[in-house]
């Protein structure tokens, strides 16, 4: 496991800060940001998924939906808790657009506010946390998606064990996913016949975590946990279900 501590702090800093963020003009999307926010997790007390496979859709998944051991994958987040971790949500069902979707906690940029200021809103909106600048840990590139946002992520320090109370008409269930899970994953490409990009899959616990949520993960670990200045993830597709 990697340890939630000082020193991993430093690290994430070092490394972020040494990456020349990309960022990308609105050009007539919309601007959003999302936090990516590091705490403390327990292998134990924070593993489990109260979603259950027979609810959950895999058929829409682009590739082979199995592991890299080749048993099938069932789309529940199990077995990924444990040390230094970031908050992954499932969008609540009831949300208009990308319901039961993976996603970090963000939003739209409203009118007057900074990509930081819209992100720190939106995790007390949604999960309940209130975090202020001095929590930032570094910043990541701007992510354009299929659905006309261009998306802005922060990188946030949250602290050990934050009290979370996640906002039930956007938050399904909010996840601690072990950095170490990200780290020691096998990112995949997959090709599909709309696009001749390739499509990126995160494997985390029992699932796949697609572009943009999976493109700002996949250059957190390159940039932030591998030290791979420069990586950059805009090229990388999303699957058809993401592009409204």
């Amino acid at each position: 496991m990697i340890a939630f501590d000082d020193d991993l702090r430093g690290r994430l800093e070092a490394s972020l800060a040494a990456h020349e963020r990309r960022e990308h003009p609105l050009e007539g999307r919309r601007h959003a940001a999302v936090a990516i926010v590091l705490v403390d997790s327990d292998a134990e007390r924070h593993d489990g998924d109260p979603i259950v496979a027979a609810d959950i859709d895999m058929s829409v998944v682009p590739g082979e939906v199995r592991d890299h051991r080749g048993r099938p994958l069932d789309g529940r987040m199990v077995g990924v808790a444990g040390g230094a971790a970031f908050l992954l949500c499932r969008r609540a069902a009831r949300m208009s657009r990308h319901a039961g979707q993976w996603a970090l906690p963000g939003g739209r940029v409203d009118a007057g506010e900074t990509a930081l200021d819209a992100a720190l809103r939106e995790l007390d909106e949604e999960l309940g946390l209130r975090l202020g600048p001095e929590s930032v840990v570094g910043w990541l590139d701007d992510y354009p998606t299929r659905s006309g946002y261009v998306i802005t992520p922060v990188v946030l320090w949250g602290g050990a064990d934050p009290e979370l109370r996640p906002a039930p008409d956007e938050v399904l269930a909010v996840y601690r996913i072990g950095l170490r899970a990200l780290r020691d994953g096998e990112p995949r490409f997959v090709d599909i016949p709309e696009s001749d990009r390739p499509v990126l899959q995160v494997p985390l616990g029992n699932d796949l975590i697609h572009a943009p949520t999976g493109a700002v993960l996949y250059q957190l670990r390159q940039v932030g946990l591998l030290g791979r200045a420069g990586e950059r993830v805009d090229h990388l597709e999303q699957p058809v279900f993401a592009w409204r």
